[in-house]
């Protein structure tokens, strides 16, 4: 096993072919641009190493990815402005989690928890997902006030259709692992113990496989997703722009860190 530790949020490790990319900020494992940035690292030099021919994406802790952590440091009413930081200039964090899609081997995402928000939109990287009765899907976008990202609108109706999307994106549901099978969310559910070594199972039956012919096919078979991706988190980004700055959108962030029903005013 070969083990890579130069990152401050993440593991990575190679064995059997298969690539393991770990999240490190248990319990929420909540993403920022310096997270999207590791990340990026890892699926690209993963990519370029032909010793590796298929990856997992997993998480330390409770849940998989909680999305962004909007009451940061318990600045609750600051949250637009954390994320609008966060996202600015020419390297903000949708450009890097871009070039998550432009890679060319498959990733099995390990959902043992939430898959929230932001976090849902990483766990759609992946070509498929193992989770289990525990696992969450959620895209609570507008339950905050704003707008779907991380591609989201592209990502999400290309797997279970637009009408179900729909449903998620204006309902903020979260959608256990069963029923997130049945939807064609998540590929496999397996007990919670189990989730981590059944998408490296999964991961080891593809690196298995002709990995020119697998390349090949997965191209074919992706073709322009990154391509939309790229041009959706364009949109979406204008969108989450100028709903972060209003009213409504405090008020959802209010309410989530109160674990409330948010009073949303329309403004």
């Amino acid at each position: 096993m070969i083990t890579h530790s130069s990152y401050a949020d993440i593991a990575v490790s190679l064995a059997d072919r298969v690539g393991t990319i770990e999240i490190r900020r248990p319990p929420n494992n909540y993403f920022d641009r310096a997270l999207i940035a590791q990340l990026r690292e890892a699926f690209e030099t993963f990519d370029r190493d032909e010793d590796c021919r298929a990856l997992v994406l997993c998480a330390e802790g409770k849940n998989f990815c909680s999305g962004a952590n909007f009451a940061a440091d318990g600045r609750a009413q600051e949250g637009g402005a954390v994320i609008r930081q966060q996202q600015a200039g020419s390297t903000n964090l949708y450009k890097e989690a871009v070039r998550l899609f432009r890679i060319g081997k498959p990733v099995v995402a390990a959902i043992q928890g939430a898959a929230v928000g932001g976090g849902l939109g990483l766990a759609m990287v992946a070509d498929f997902r193992v989770t289990c009765l525990e696992g969450r899907f959620c895209a609570n976008f507008t339950r905050l006030g704003t707008h779907p990202g991380f591609g989201l609108t592209v990502t999400l109706p290309r797997l279970i259709g637009t009408q179900a999307t729909e449903m998620m994106f204006y309902t903020g549901d979260r959608i256990p692992g069963d029923k997130a099978l049945e939807m064609g969310l998540a590929d496999l559910l397996v007990p919670l113990a189990e989730v981590r070594t059944a998408a490296i199972e999964l991961a080891t039956k593809i690196a298995q496989s002709a990995p020119l012919a697998v390349r090949s096919t997965r191209a074919t078979m992706r073709r322009g997703l990154a391509d939309a991706v790229e041009a959706a988190t364009d949109h979406e980004f204008v969108e989450q722009d100028w709903l972060f700055k209003t009213a409504d959108f405090r008020e959802g962030v209010r309410a989530m860190a109160a674990r409330t029903v948010p009073d949303f005013k329309g403004n």
